[in-house]
């Protein structure tokens, strides 16, 4: 258990206090088909992400001398209790494309794309098991596999210069009985009142704060809480992911 900051309320039915994160851990070179692949675990969630690049760019690019890089995501069919359907015949549910759309757009926030030659970059990210959290668990894993796949374009010399600008991380979070909470799991954010998800680059800076109330409204405070504990969270999982990409 990691804990983040002291609390003198109840703990969790896991024993976490409300800043705790869960026990988390990014594997490395998952996959020896992709430059870039980490299997990464926040408590029972399991989400593999992987980094790979393809020559050539979207129309809008085309000509421009820069690359792109552009993300997805799905859920497998039995990472949930009640089986998920795959998306089948270029059909992908909303959440999917809200999800892989937030997970680019939070890349791309770190990712100088002028320093890349007309190669786009893919993310993918795949939920082997899901127990909450799955979108922040897929964007910071996502960026330790990012590294990976740069580094190994930099060695191919594919890249004018290196492109990476911040690390970045994503953590939920969310109200529950009147408190709040970090890194949910799905039993706590089944029932939030509010609920969060918060990316941060390493200087401090927010890329994205989605926060809306599910239930009852949350208060100023709460949030102010929230994007405390949040960040509090975020920096502990910037340690985990350097201490992942100094391993072998």
């Amino acid at each position: 258990m990691l804990r983040l900051f002291p609390t003198e309320t109840m703990p969790r039915k896991d024993g976490r206090a409300p800043g705790d994160l869960r026990p988390i851990r990014f594997e490395r070179h998952y996959l020896k088909s992709a430059p870039g692949s980490v299997l990464c675990s926040f408590g029972e969630t399991r989400v593999l992400c992987t980094a790979t690049w393809t020559d050539g760019v979207p129309p809008f690019l085309q000509n421009k001398g820069q690359g792109w890089l552009t993300a997805e995501y799905g859920m497998l069919p039995a990472s949930t209790p009640q089986r998920k359907a795959r998306d089948r015949n270029g059909k992908v549910d909303g959440r999917s494309i809200e999800i892989q759309r937030l997970i680019g757009r939070a890349l791309r926030a770190v990712v100088d794309l002028g320093r890349m030659t007309e190669r786009t970059i893919w993310i993918d990210c795949d939920v082997l098991q899901a127990d909450g959290g799955t979108r922040t668990a897929a964007i910071s894993a996502s960026y330790v596999a990012l590294v990976d796949c740069l580094a190994a374009m930099d060695k191919s010399r594919i890249l004018r210069s290196w492109p990476l600008r911040s690390q970045l991380a994503a953590v939920s979070a969310g109200v529950v009985g009147g408190e709040v909470l970090v890194d949910l799991t799905y039993a706590e954010d089944s029932k939030a009142d509010a609920d969060a998800n918060l990316v941060m680059t390493g200087e401090g800076h927010f890329v994205e704060v989605q926060s809306s109330a599910e239930g009852a409204p949350f208060t100023r405070e709460q949030l102010d809480t929230l994007l405390e504990l949040g960040e509090a969270g975020i920096r502990r999982l910037f340690e985990l992911q350097r201490a992942a990409l100094e391993s072998a």
